[in-house]
């Protein structure tokens, strides 16, 4: 794995490299350092800026749980490439040799649809789960990534033509510190695509939100573990009331059963994935809402005022997929000083 231009020491704004002095990380790379000293630790091939998961350690133990599960090439449907192209603005010509900052990439869904799109990807988590992405997409060209904390990134401010963030910044502890720090690493004239929840009918149920309360704070292995024999328990009423649901009392029972049962359904929406991954995808999502930290909502309106107080031009956000997705570019003229010497120091350092 390549080390990239955009790569820098958090603390210094110095590049780094590997501890033999080349731009390669192997699985014999031991550090990676800059010139006063600083040396970050890589573990399994993967530097890491960070020491623990934090808030995300559940999601870390869920992505390497289904390392797959939501990859296209895993599941031989574009539900992924569907909703990335979507948030793009209707291809992924858009990232076609383009330096993306993919930040909160999990397991990779996203990562190896921007990889083969031809991006140069920048692939970032907080959580363990940059292991399970390692696996998926290491060795792909133009293939980057580290551990790491989105408001210490090693990167160069202001470097990516394209930065990425889906199915994340509601997670995090305040989401417009979230999205201004996004902000800060796009180039002038490059693009922020982001998603965030919406408030609605999709709110977490009662039940939901009592087990939810349960589990937040215990430890990811007891919380993964618990869901998955939750599943294992509800899931064949859900395959049930799916196969009888052309009955009229069937369906109407169906419909109370899906408003109280703690379990994710998606019998309606993705039917295509067939019987093995739509018990794995509930599996996953269950536990994606019953063990996050933080679960944020915001409206269309709300979004898009963020995004104008950031200086953002072109803001195009609507309601769809997870919630609200947007998207946005930096002006050419919003480059601040820090900028403007982060991308000197690049050009000096190519």
């Amino acid at each position: 794995m390549r080390l990239t231009a955009e790569l820098c020491c958090p603390g210094h704004r110095m590049p780094l490299a590997a501890d033999d002095g080349t731009p390669e990380i192997t699985l014999a790379t031991r550090f990676l350092s800059c010139r006063l000293g600083c040396q970050i630790p890589v573990i399994a091939g993967i530097p890491r800026f960070v020491i623990s998961d934090s808030y995300a350690a559940s999601f870390g133990k869920q992505w390497k749980a289904f390392r797959r599960t939501q990859l296209d090439s895993f599941t031989g449907v574009a539900i992924s490439r569907d909703r990335l192209t979507r948030c793009l603005g209707g291809s992924l010509d858009a990232v076609r040799n383009k330096s993306v900052l993919e930040v909160g990439c999990g397991a990779g869904r996203f990562t190896e649809l921007l990889l083969s799109s031809g991006a140069r990807v920048f692939a970032s988590d907080l959580s363990s789960a940059v292991e399970a992405n390692y696996d998926n997409c290491h060795g792909a060209p133009g293939y980057f990534i580290c551990q790491a904390d989105l408001h210490a990134l090693p990167v160069y401010l202001g470097s990516f033509d394209v930065v990425v963030c889906l199915g994340v910044i509601q997670h995090t502890p305040e989401p417009e510190k979230t999205v201004a720090a996004l902000c800060s690493f796009v180039k002038p004239d490059g693009l922020l695509v982001i998603d965030h929840y919406r408030y609605g009918p999709e709110d977490m149920t009662p039940i939901r939100q009592r087990i939810r309360r349960f589990l937040v704070g215990r430890s990811p292995r007891f919380s993964l573990g618990y869901v998955r024999f939750l599943v294992a328990l509800l899931w064949p009423v859900h395959r049930l009331l799916w196969h009888f649901r052309s009955h009229s009392s069937v369906a109407a029972a169906r419909r109370k059963w899906l408003s109280i049962s703690p379990v994710l359904d998606y019998h309606d929406y993705y039917s295509q994935l067939g019987p093995r991954l739509l018990y794995a995808w509930a599996a996953l999502d269950t536990h994606d809402a019953l063990t996050d930290r933080y679960k944020h909502k915001r409206t269309v309106e709300e979004i898009r005022e963020c995004l104008q107080d950031l200086g953002m031009e072109g803001i195009e956000a609507r309601y769809g997929g997870n919630g609200v997705e947007a998207r946005a570019r930096k002006p050419l003229a919003n480059v601040d000083a820090n900028e403007r010497i982060n991308r000197s120091d690049l050009i000096e350092t190519c």
